[in-house]
């Protein structure tokens, strides 16, 4: 009998990706790996167009975001609290996952204050990715059909 606990995980084939990320290559490379398990990706060059992406969207429409916390404009950490701060159903359980090369114990800290759900060093390792992926998307969609 093991003592850890599996969680339950989503299927990812054609959920709704917003990735938020200011260097293109970056982006490409992340829509590669999700591309892999058949999900749609959505791209915003930085914080500000993710909020505005996501605000001017339907409630549920993106099942998870993956944010870069460095951007230009606005960065991942206030995009995260904007978005949080939404009235609407969606704001409060999308799964958004930092994405960046700190992976510092205050940069981790910060993220988690700010609302993110899981914090992700890069580059990032796509098993890892995934797994994050089915678990938070399962644990939003477990709470909005509560």
């Amino acid at each position: 009998m093991s003592l850890i606990k599996e969680k339950k995980r989503a299927s990812l084939k054609d959920k709704r990706i917003l990735i938020a990320e200011d260097m293109e290559i970056n982006a490409e490379i992340v829509k590669e790996v999700l591309a892999i398990k058949e999900m749609v990706t959505e791209h915003a060059a930085n914080g500000k167009i993710a909020l505005s992406m996501f605000g001017d969207s339907d409630e549920f429409y993106y099942d998870a975001i993956l944010m870069d916390v460095r951007m230009p404009e606005m960065d991942g950490l206030e995009a995260t609290k904007e978005i949080r701060a939404l009235d609407r159903k969606d704001a409060s359980i999308v799964p958004i996952i930092a994405m960046t090369a700190n992976a510092f114990d205050e940069d981790v800290q910060r993220s988690l204050q700010v609302g993110m759900n899981a914090h992700l060093s890069k580059p990032v390792e796509p098993e890892r990715l995934y797994r994050s992926l089915e678990e938070l998307i399962w644990e939003a969609e477990t709470k909005r059909n509560a």
